[in-house]
């Protein structure tokens, strides 16, 4: 696990050019303090660009502007808003070097998983792009009494969408969300996290060079508890991925005002890893599906329940694994693993690793913080003999920490999954014939067959969440945009009213639609 340290020196010019720009213009010039944040690169712990410092007052100029353009954005075509969307998709492929290089720079991750989220936001464009005009418009529905009722159902978009999005994935959860929203006929303002603005400011940028009308989408950088108070205090729904804990204080801002809201909260996911499994794929698939982004994502797997007849050897194969891997920085494709984030972030994976130590948890690999590396590596670490009453065990560590424990049977496996208050993601790794009979038995909103994570995110058509603690609502899919909307229900009563002709008696009446209900149901004509 050894990398040589990097400076990051001079940046490329493209970026640096990129980032000058953005830190003077793209909504962040206008605001009316002054005031800027440093922008940090976890890689070498410098700063390496600045943004404004975001007020109550500039967050309600956004919403100002964002309902006067609405009325026009709500009026444009589904064939302008699909046109739009698919030449963000192209100009997201285009310029996808600078795009890794920002996430890179913000994040500190390794260039696979930057560019995870390159591949999310183009997959993403081209799936609303294709699919917004299907979702959206007007369909038929059967009425109250065939023939006799004509309805059908509209969609109309909610407004101004407001946007919180973390730190972990700056450029996916910084547009792919509001790529819904737009789609949808919303305006949107969005605060990304204060750490990682630039990945979103680079996004609104190609969206504006794709047609994107300006002030459709605004971004207002700055602190959260200001400036993503002031959005959730005016937005029509708000769209929220961070903490549980978070995510339970927005959801109280907004429910006063009625307002709708949908969350992506934390995760304690579980992976299982049956007798049948195939093993080299299943280390595989643990290897990616716990140390991704340095294990710094939500859908993260951060427990492995292994049968106990092939245990010893996953293990075995899993340590040599993770001990092979390469950590470090740099802007190529060379690193198995990049930075944490922060100091936070690395604080907190030290301590739950130290306080699982001290409670006797054996460290079989990793468990150590890289200074020599840069300020806030940590190893890819695997634990097992976790107490109970370790942090490990039940609070998410949102790191590149994993503890893996034996099991007699999937039976246990999963009554140890599903005991727990989270309910985001997780894995099986086994004979799929098995697998997909224990797959709806884990609570949660995503299972994975084979496969630690992608799968699910990936297929975009499908609604992805949280069950228990972990989430509202859904992304993806046509629930993914229809959220955004509000239905309407438009119906025609036609020759005579429900209540029957005035001239046929009310009790003649019943009796008349009892047995035609009847009959309906027997035949099937009514479901």
């Amino acid at each position: 696990m050894n990398h040589k340290r990097l400076s990051l020196g001079p940046l490329p010019e493209d970026l640096a050019e990129t980032l000058r720009g953005l830190s003077v213009n793209a909504r962040t010039g206008n605001l009316r303090s002054g005031d800027t944040l440093d922008i940090e690169a976890p890689f070498d712990g410098t700063a390496f660009g600045w943004v404004g410092k975001g007020t109550e007052e500039d967050v309600e100029d956004a919403f100002t502007v964002a309902r006067r353009v609405q009325t026009s954005w709500r009026a444009s075509t589904f064939a302008d808003r699909k046109r739009i969307l698919l030449r963000f998709h192209d100009l997201v492929l285009k310029n996808r070097e600078l795009l890794l290089d920002m996430i890179q720079l913000e994040m500190g991750k390794n260039r696979a998983s930057a560019f995870d989220e390159v591949m999310d936001v183009a997959i993403n464009a081209r799936y609303y792009g294709n699919h917004l005009a299907s979702f959206l418009r007007p369909s038929r529905h059967p009425g109250a009494l065939p023939v006799l009722t004509r309805s059908r159902e509209y969609h109309y978009p909610k407004g101004v969408v407001g946007q919180i999005s973390p730190w972990n994935y700056p450029l996916t959860l910084g547009i792919s969300d509001a790529l819904a929203a737009l789609a949808a006929g919303n305006t949107v303002v969005a605060k990304p996290d204060s750490s990682t603005p630039f990945c979103t400011l680079l996004a609104l940028k190609l969206l504006l060079e794709a047609g994107l009308p300006e002030n459709v989408m605004q971004v207002v950088t700055g602190p959260g508890r200001v400036v993503g108070n002031a959005i959730a205090d005016r937005c029509d729904y708000l769209m929220f991925t961070g903490s549980t804990a978070t995510g339970k204080t927005l959801g109280e801002q907004v429910g006063r005002r009625l307002v709708g809201f949908s969350a992506e909260l934390g995760g304690k996911n579980p992976m299982i890893v049956q007798a049948d499994a195939d093993l080299r794929r299943a280390v595989e698939g643990s290897v990616h599906g716990c140390f991704s982004n340095s294990g710094q994502l939500c859908v993260s797997v951060e427990r492995i329940y292994v049968e106990e007849g092939i245990y010893d050897d996953y293990l075995r194969e899993l340590t040599a694994a993770v001990s092979a891997m390469s950590i470090g920085p740099g802007l190529d494709w060379s690193v198995d693993m990049g930075s944490l984030a922060s100091r936070q972030q690395l604080d907190t994976v030290t301590e739950f690793v130290e306080d699982a130590r001290a409670k006797g948890a054996t460290v079989v690999t990793g468990g150590r913080a890289r200074p020599d590396l840069g300020p806030y590596f940590y190893e890819p670490t695997v634990l097992t003999d976790v107490s109970d009453d370790a942090r490990l065990r039940r609070e998410e560590v949102f790191g590149p920490v994993i503890y893996v424990q034996k099991v007699r049977d999937v039976e246990e496996a999963l009554r140890l999954a599903n005991d727990t208050t989270y309910g985001l993601n997780a894995c099986i790794f086994g004979d799929p014939r098995t697998a997909w009979e224990v797959a709806p038995r884990i609570e949660a909103g995503s299972v994975n067959i084979n496969d630690g994570y992608t799968a699910s995110w990936g297929s975009v058509d499908i609604p992805l969440g949280g069950v228990k603690e972990s989430g509202m609502s859904r992304r993806h899919g046509r629930e993914g945009l229809l959220k955004y909307t509000e239905t309407q229900n438009i119906s025609e009563q036609r020759i005579m009213p429900i209540q029957g002709p005035s001239a046929l008696g009310r009790k003649a009446y019943a009796t008349i639609v009892s047995v035609a209900l009847q009959a309906g149901k027997t035949t099937g004509i009514l479901r």
